[in-house]
């Protein structure tokens, strides 16, 4: 499951439901003005939330709460690293020096419910949720005081609590941009429990108040420091634990203004600079935020030394780096490479092509059609004038801007049978016919339809008037035993011609099925095609996602008759 949009079409709340409601796992990315954040899923479970207007790490919860002292995290960090990050930090203060657990999971619970419910005042900017099982993502973190949930939130509570914190913030006039702050320099207590700093630099300075890294420094005594700048936190922190296991020091960031404030503090002759080219500008907008990060760079530290990787390397886009003193651009790994098996090997070799330099083994090879497959935002920032077409940059999921009232219309009371109606009315957005078919114990029976046309014929006579035999082989049968979603080019057999025939002749490229599950059970079915044109259907994430909602509102409705029938006898 993909699903990508804008806050405006579809609301924090609703997004929650929908990833409760399907029971995934996965991380969902918010951006709303100069704020990024992030809520990680496990089973359909809040599980963990960050943001980066709440730099807040376990280490300041514990602290402000007098549950733990600083030579008590300095001593836990040391287990920590010569574990190897097996284990959590919270884990081990519960394990090898008697925090209560239950504790600390209440501290670290009421700290993600603070950060969702910031959330909900982000009315603009955008999102994307990214299906995928959190157990596989790296056991430590880039910062190793994050705090995570064993046990987690339900995202429909959570939904109306921050819809309910939020009206009354509004009523009361408060300020909605809440923000927290960071007491605890990971850095310095890090290099301190592991010998790179003295106790007396402790002592004068244990906290650091204006230092909002989001990485932690596992420091060789000596030696400069690599400061790394990407906005992709699984990149960010696996290239960060790769930099530590070379005993190189590295802090790293997901934003260009955190790095700024600590470079203050930082001899730029001792720092190598490290910056990915696609990232969102300071102020949020565009995707080149790596370039405008270069020229800033080079106009306030000139000295500096930086390199910039990128995942999308073309002639263009190094061109523009040269300008600024950078030779060549690092080839930085994919997210899916850095998601597989193999993301350590991938990650090493970024590291020493980094280390050699930037000097690449073999020249990368472009293919003279593939230089710009960035998008037009990209294209245009680079400064390409051209007359030949631009590409599009990615849309959001199609659909979605529908999503919202559509869903807010199947919890309307008066609905009654319109379920199916919306059904239609949502799949015409996606698709150029679609037909609705009602499951019975052995039959399949059309309902209604959309963008059927039949010569001197009723469409909709035409399609009540079709029936399918469940245990006979049909276009339905795969999605009726998987009773999930499925997109297909279809095969032959006598049934399917069955239907292609009933609904005009025509066979189509690609066919779409949707099940309409109800207490556990296929209802009914979706069928759509893209007839008369032989194309594909297309992404059908926020369609699918309806489809689920609208069997829990067909669910509820039948509920809801059975006790009015019950109560009336």
């Amino acid at each position: 499951m993909s699903l990508v949009g804008n806050l405006e079409d579809l609301g924090l709340g609703e997004i929650l439901q929908i990833v409760s409601l399907s029971r995934k796992s996965g991380i969902l990315e918010l951006k709303s003005l100069d704020r990024d954040g992030r809520v990680v899923f496990r089973d359909g479970e809040v599980t963990r939330a960050t943001a980066s207007t709440f730099p807040e790490n376990l280490g300041d919860l514990l602290l402000r709460r007098d549950l733990v002292d600083f030579e008590t995290m300095k001593q836990a960090l040391v287990i920590q690293q010569d574990e190897g990050h097996t284990r959590r930090f919270g884990e081990i203060l519960v394990d090898e020096f008697g925090l209560d657990k239950e504790t600390v999971e209440t501290t670290v619970r009421e700290q993600v419910e603070k950060v969702v419910y910031s959330f909900f005042s982000w009315n603009e900017g955008s999102f994307a949720f990214e299906l995928g099982d959190p157990e596989e993502l790296p056991v430590t973190s880039l910062n190793p005081l994050h705090f995570v949930l064993d046990n987690g939130l339900n995202p429909q509570w959570l939904a109306m609590e921050g819809s309910r914190l939020l009206d009354e913030k509004r009523h009361a006039g408060e300020d909605l941009d809440e923000r927290g702050e960071s007491v605890v320099n990971v850095e310095r207590l890090m290099a301190e429990a592991l010998g790179g700093t003295s106790s007396r630099e402790a002592e004068q300075d244990p906290y650091d108040l204006g230092s909002t890294t989001v990485g932690a420094s596992v420091a060789a005594e000596t030696g400069p420091v690599v400061f790394v700048v990407d906005d992709d936190l699984a990149t960010l922190e696996q290239l960060a634990i790769v930099l530590q296991s070379r005993k190189i020091r590295v802090r790293a960031f997901s934003d260009a203004v955190s790095f700024f404030q600590s470079l203050e503090t930082t001899d730029p002759a001792e720092t190598l600079l490290l910056i990915d080219l696609i990232m969102p500008r300071k102020d949020g907008s565009g995707i080149l935020g790596g370039l405008e990060l270069l020229e800033d760079v080079r106009q306030t530290y000139p000295e500096l030394s930086v390199m910039v990787m990128s995942d999308h390397p073309n002639q263009e886009a190094e061109r523009n780096v040269q300008k600024f003193g950078v030779p060549n651009l690092l080839l930085k790994p994919k997210k899916t490479e850095v998601q597989s098996a193999e993301s350590g090997e991938v990650l090493k070799a970024l590291v020493d092509q980094m280390l050699a330099g930037g000097e690449r083994s073999q020249p990368a090879a472009v293919e003279p059609d593939k230089l710009f497959n960035i998008g037009a935002e990209l294209m245009q920032e680079m400064g390409e004038v051209g007359d030949s077409e631009l590409p599009v940059v990615p849309q959001q999921s199609p659909g979605l801007h529908l999503l919202r009232g559509m869903l807010q219309e199947l919890n309307n009371p008066s609905l009654g049978g319109g379920i199916i109606l919306l059904i239609l009315r949502f799949a015409s957005e996606l698709m150029n016919r679609a037909v609705i078919f009602l499951v019975k114990e052995s039959e399949i029976v059309g309902l209604g339809q959309f963008g059927i046309d039949l010569a001197g014929e009723s469409p909709d006579l035409k399609v009540r008037n079709m029936c399918i035999p469940v245990d006979e082989e049909n276009v339905f049968s795969g999605v009726l035993n998987a009773r999930a979603p499925q997109t297909f080019e279809p095969p032959d057999g006598p049934w399917i011609n069955y239907l292609f025939e009933q609904l005009g002749g025509q066979r189509p490229e690609e066919v779409f099925i949707g099940p309409l599950l109800s207490e556990g059970r296929v209802v009914a079915v979706l069928y759509g095609d893209n007839l008369p044109e032989q194309k594909r259907i297309g992404d059908t994430e926020a369609l699918e996602i309806f489809l689920s909602q609208a069997g829990l509102a067909m669910e509820k409705a039948l509920l809801e008759r059975r006790l009015m029938n019950g109560q009336a006898s």
